[in-house]
């Protein structure tokens, strides 16, 4: 069934309208550490189902100038990343434009299979344990927007970015920026930077919650949301603008578990907030966890960098009786 289309007006509004302009992946607003990839190599256990996530750059249609796309600490050793023995891994990323980068059906799935590496190589390298990467950024770019696939549903150019285990069992932590320099970090007003599934390390401070951001169109009715490897790590919760759920049952040690989620036509045109609470009376350190979200006919929804329309907040009502004498 053909993917969920959202207006084209409330697209573009709703970026112009934004205050939120980092291209941070993840975003200071959903306050993950890192993303994660293992080598091939690596039980499932450990918190990656497959070994390779893609992430989908978008550029405002109206941007003609250079861009850049960085990748923070994309060696597989040093302080962050997490070693399973003895280094051995090395990790791919690959920029890919063109047509059928995004378009093609299986680039938008949560699995490496079919043609998910489909439109144009525009660049690829591939890291081990490289010191002089460590904690550091490495630049792919520049690329010209026009490389990019343009999409009328976004109003705008996107380029893939996949990273994958090409060998190996330790996991690589790292981060991306969309730029305008090839050496700091400067954003591009208006871009986004969105996701069908995110594998990422939770923050081992219990007080912590990390975030994720999807929109929901007018023709969502119900949700399925996918958790992979939580090791029962605390509680997910559903936050809406007209609703608050209530604490969900998460998955265990190597399993998925999936959670059903009905909505209110109140909650349709709007981004929710997932929300991931660590558990306060267990200690799971360096945790990671794989997440996906599809609509009721099936189709995956895209998690935002920025949330569209801003982070969703819910609207308490308080309650207010009559005083009796």
């Amino acid at each position: 069934m053909e993917r969920n289309k959202f207006s084209l007006f409330i697209i573009i509004f709703l970026f112009i309208g934004s205050e939120l302009f980092s291209q941070l992946v993840p975003s200071e607003v959903e306050n993950i550490p890192f993303l994660v990839t293992f080598g091939p190599e690596c039980p499932t256990s450990w918190g990656d189902d497959d070994f390779s996530q893609t992430f989908f750059f978008l550029i405002p249609k109206d941007f003609n100038g250079l861009v850049y796309l960085r990748v923070f600490d994309p060696d597989v050793g040093g302080e962050i990343d997490e070693i399973n023995g003895f280094w051995n891994t090395t990790t791919n990323f690959s920029v890919y434009g063109g047509k059928g980068a995004w378009s093609d059906p299986d680039a938008q799935e949560v699995n490496p299979r079919g043609n998910y590496r489909s439109g144009n190589l525009l660049s690829s390298r591939t890291f081990g344990a490289e010191s002089q990467f460590d904690q550091n950024w490495f630049t792919f770019g520049p690329f010209n927007p026009a490389e990019g696939e343009f999409s009328e549903q976004f109003n705008g150019r996107i380029f893939k970015v996949i990273a994958e285990g090409m060998t190996g069992d330790d996991g690589n932590l790292f981060r991306y920026f969309l730029s305008t320099n090839p050496t700091h970090n400067i954003p591009i007003e208006g871009s986004n930077i969105f996701s069908y599934e995110y594998t990422f390390r939770m923050h081992d401070d219990p007080l912590q919650v990390s975030h994720i951001y999807p929109y929901l169109d007018d023709k969502v009715i119900s949700l399925q949301l996918s958790l992979f490897e939580w090791d029962n790590d605390g509680i997910v919760r559903i936050i809406s603008p007209e609703k608050l759920r209530s604490p969900e049952a998460v998955s265990g040690d190597d399993e998925w578990k999936i959670i059903e989620i009905p909505l209110d036509s109140s909650e349709r045109n709007t981004s929710i907030d997932i929300q991931f609470h660590k558990s306060r009376t267990t200690t799971v350190r360096n945790n990671n966890v794989v997440v996906n979200l599809r609509n009721q006919y099936g189709e995956l929804l895209p998690f935002f960098v920025i949330p569209i329309g801003g982070v969703p907040r819910y609207k308490y009502s308080i309650g207010v009786r009559p005083r009796r004498n």
